[in-house]
């Protein structure tokens, strides 16, 4: 006769298990508590209250049998890691820390700046989790803000890695960083500070002028398709991780629209920025018809009925807040008249989409506006994988309708590409003419196809899934 699973031989106490013809075993109740394939009372480790009383449950019942014997100390089971979509909600995004301490080899700072929810805070976490001793310092936080009231003591006796979020909010901290990063002291020496922020290095005017030449600048972007892998998802949604992580797009869609609201209403008030958030949420709405066109102050101005000065100031805004590309426009030595003004691009399709009231995929089909969306969209990817700079970036066009959409600098090479939203491009006239004036060293045609082909010996056609972070050099 078996022994009772859990119970050591000097209790002595046996019983039969479902020894009567038709007796019913609650396998069912044991297979809750014990199977590691079972539901979610094995989704976290247990704890002994709760193995005991498993254990009492069990040893209730008169008839029972099980295929396994119950523990007798310890019970360990897997950790449930929720998913969405099949995508893991925490993307470990290894590339940005890697170039965070690569960045602490050279500098004891690094400002990592990115739009608001991007996921800055997630990568300072992860960054964290492999250091001994990290301070975490929340400038929205009104107990880390009263810690800062005396930031020299608050900083001069920590070492290991300092994080401070939002760094914009106090550009009174700068000139006390500065002090702190040039001491030579052991603990100094030690110490390395993560500055976080949502503004870029152009609108923290503080940080150029008291920090330059100590600090290393990262931008941090949303999800690419390197990271997301869902191509249509992320084109829709945009890479803002709650933003496509979202459990429907009409979710993703609220939380966009109410992303735009908290950016106008609250985000740029607390960078300083005093425009009124009607004004520029028309601005806004109005430049997404702009999107992937020639920028035109003064045709802007005329629709809005303000200053061309005042368009161009709520461009630098929203450029330097991460929303807007300014695309420069490349001049070359030709005897041709060429385009002197800059294109505009939104950086995340969802916030575009947002803008123009598009929440599905059917609506995005048929919109007017789908080859613009896309060639946007495809251009971020590209020179994200390419881990180009914007100073690096440009569009080339000429009066004579000959034009490139983006040329990029790359160890010591021009490359051009063309953005088409067909079945299968062609090689135009205007490809040739980009070719043979800007000398380049390759032009690739991205599609939203799926197959890789040569058109000549300089041209090629990629879809765009085949731009991933592990990068495309270009070279065939």
């Amino acid at each position: 006769m078996p022994r009772l699973p859990g119970r050591g031989p000097r209790d002595g106490h046996k019983r039969k298990v479902g020894s009567n013809k038709g007796e019913r075993t609650n396998v069912g109740t044991i297979a809750k508590h014990e199977s590691p394939l079972a539901g979610s009372n094995l989704a976290c480790p247990a704890k002994p209250s709760r193995i005991a009383k498993a254990r009492t449950d069990i040893r209730s019942k008169e008839h029972f049998a099980h295929p396994w014997p119950l523990p007798n100390r310890t019970m360990k089971f897997r950790r449930y890691r929720p998913k969405f979509h099949g995508t893991v909600c925490r993307v470990r995004r290894s590339q940005f820390l890697q170039k965070i301490e690569e960045s602490f080899r050279i500098h004891r700072a690094v400002a990592l700046l990115g739009p608001r929810q991007c996921g800055k805070t997630t990568v300072a976490k992860q960054l964290a989790r492999s250091r001994d001793e990290v301070h975490f310092f929340d400038l929205e936080n009104p107990v880390d803000m009263e810690r800062l009231e005396q930031p020299m003591l608050a900083f001069e006796g920590l070492s290991g890695l300092v994080i401070i979020d939002e760094l914009q909010r106090r550009p009174e901290l700068f000139p006390v960083l500065r002090v702190l990063l040039d001491q030579t002291t052991t603990c100094a020496r030690r110490r390395r500070f993560l500055f976080l922020g949502s503004a870029s290095r152009d609108l923290i005017r503080q940080s150029s002028e008291s920090l330059a030449g100590r600090v290393s600048y990262l931008e941090l972007y949303p999800f690419s398709f390197g990271e997301a892998r869902k191509l249509r998802r992320l084109h829709l949604r945009g890479g803002f991780p709650r933003s496509y992580l979202a459990d429907s797009d009409d979710e993703s869609g609220h939380w966009r629209d109410a992303y735009v609201a908290t950016f106008l209403e609250r985000d740029l008030p607390n960078l300083g920025i005093r425009i009124p958030p009607l004004a520029l949420r028309r601005f806004w709405m109005m430049l997404a018809h702009y999107h992937g066109q020639i920028f035109n102050a003064s045709e802007l101005g005329r629709s809005l009925g303000i200053a061309d000065t005042t368009v161009r100031r709520y461009l630098d805004v929203l450029t330097g807040t991460f929303m807007i590309r300014t695309l420069l426009p490349w001049s070359e030595n030709l005897g041709k008249r060429q385009v002197k003004s800059p294109k505009i691009y939104f950086r995340d399709s969802g916030i575009f989409h947002s803008l123009l009231t598009i929440r599905k995929r059917a609506e995005l089909d048929v919109h007017p506006k789908r080859g613009a969306s896309w060639e946007g969209f495809a251009l971020e990817q590209v020179l994200r994988s390419l881990d180009v700079s914007s100073e690096a970036a440009f569009f080339w066009a000429t009066h004579g309708h000959a034009e490139l959409d983006l040329l990029v600098h790359k160890g010591g090479k021009r490359l051009g590409f063309e953005f088409k939203y067909v079945d299968a491009p062609k090689l135009s006239r205007s490809m040739t003419i980009a070719l043979e004036d800007l000398k380049l060293d390759r032009l690739t045609i991205v599609y939203p196809g799926k197959v890789s082909f040569e058109l000549s010996s300089q041209v090629d056609v990629q879809p765009l899934a085949a731009f991933e972070l592990s990068g495309f050099s270009g070279d065939r």
